[in-house]
This record gives structure tokens, C-alpha cells and sequence, in this order.
């Protein structure tokens, strides 16, 4: 019975780890864009995900940071079950530290948000502005190459998914690193916020069917 047994509960744990990765998505996305509608002053054409940690009600998505985290590092931690190599499941882990990591490093006010924010960058960067910013670096750079790595696990039609996928999100990253702050730039990085996760919610999904 044991031998018997022992694979299904395997599975049924790889299973609930890489359903966190199709949950992670979702909750950030419509976490953030709630909060982009309605929060007074917020311009989703002019203002990224970030700043949302700022302000009185700052800690609702400095939670969906840590909360969308933790579902990614599970969903590391399923596919690292799921597939043969090693290293797309720790850049996606990495990933999953850095979206943590810049949920307790608190982007700086900018642009006129929170209400009463000057316009324009920060005058000067704080501490936790700036390891929110290093986070932010080095996360997407992991996410990119995972969507590669990862990907390179699949059947041919779903790696060409995980490789545009990672170059849409390396194109949109590009726009708003550039120093642009234009909407076409700030558009694109939602969009390509948007795309990543879409990623990662359709591999897990994918994966738990195998």
C-alpha cells in the first residue's frame, strides 16, 4: 500500500505548488490594477505598480508583493518537480525573493503620487528606494531568463510561448529603465507585467496537466 500510494501523494504536493503559480498572476494583476483605478491620484499612464506601496493604504500592495512572493517561490518549488533542469526553477525562485524583497523596500514618492508628491522624479533616493530598485533589477532580469530556461523543457510550440514571453517582458522592462516617462512606456511595462504572469500561470497550469 505504501508503494502504492506514495507517487499519488507526490503528485498531489507538485500538484498544489504549481497551482500557487496560477494563482500568483491573478493576484497581482487585479491587486494592482483595483488599486490603480481607484486610489486618488494614481495614473496607471504615468505611474507604475510601486508607487502603490506608498501612501495610507501603501500596505495593501506592499501585501500583494509578498503575497504574489510566496506564490511564486511555491511555484519554483513545483516546477523544479516537475521538469528536468535546475536552473529555470531558481531564477523563477529568485524572482519570487525580489517581488518579497520589494514589498518591504518601499519605492520613493514620485510624480505626484501619493496626493501632494511633487511632480517628477524624487529629489533624492532613499535607502529603501534604492534596494527596491535593485530588487526590481535583479528579479526581472531572473524572470527573463527563466521564461528561456524553462522553457527550453517544453515541446516546441510551448517554448516559443516561454521565449516571447520573456522578450515581450524584456522589451517592456527596456521602455521604463530607458528613463522614459511617457504613457507608451509606463503602458508597456503593465502590459508586460501582464504578459509574465500570464506566463507563469499557463506553464503551471500546463505542468500540473502533465
Amino acid at each position: 500500500m505504501t508503494t502504492t500510494l506514495a507517487p499519488a501523494r507526490t503528485g498531489d504536493r507538485t500538484r498544489a505548488l504549481l497551482a500557487c503559480g496560477v494563482l500568483a498572476g491573478p493576484v497581482f494583476v487585479l491587486t494592482g490594477l483595483v488599486q490603480g483605478l481607484t486610489r486618488a491620484g494614481f495614473d496607471l499612464t504615468r505611474h507604475p505598480a510601486s508607487l502603490l506601496s506608498d501612501g495610507s493604504l501603501g500596505f495593501i500592495q506592499i501585501t500583494n508583493f509578498v503575497v504574489s512572493g510566496l506564490l511564486t517561490l511555491a511555484a519554483a518549488a513545483g516546477t523544479r518537480r516537475a521538469l528536468p533542469g535546475r536552473w529555470g526553477p531558481r531564477l523563477l525562485a529568485v524572482y519570487g525573493v525580489s517581488l518579497i524583497c520589494a514589498g518591504v523596500f518601499r519605492a520613493d514618492p514620485q510624480d505626484g503620487f501619493p496626493l501632494g508628491t511633487p511632480a517628477g522624479p524624487p529629489a533624492s533616493v532613499s535607502w529603501h528606494g534604492t534596494l527596491h530598485f535593485v530588487s526590481g533589477g535583479i528579479g526581472f532580469a531572473c524572470l527573463v531568463a527563466a521564461c528561456f530556461a524553462i522553457g527550453s523543457h517544453l515541446a516546441p510550440g510551448r517554448a516559443w510561448y516561454s521565449r516571447i514571453s520573456g522578450l515581450l517582458f524584456l522589451i517592456g522592462v527596456a521602455g521604463v529603465a530607458s528613463g522614459s516617462t511617457s504613457p507608451a512606456a509606463t503602458l508597456g511595462f503593465w502590459a508586460a507585467v501582464i504578459v509574465a504572469w500570464t506566463w507563469l500561470a499557463t506553464t503551471s497550469a500546463h505542468l500540473m496537466r502533465r
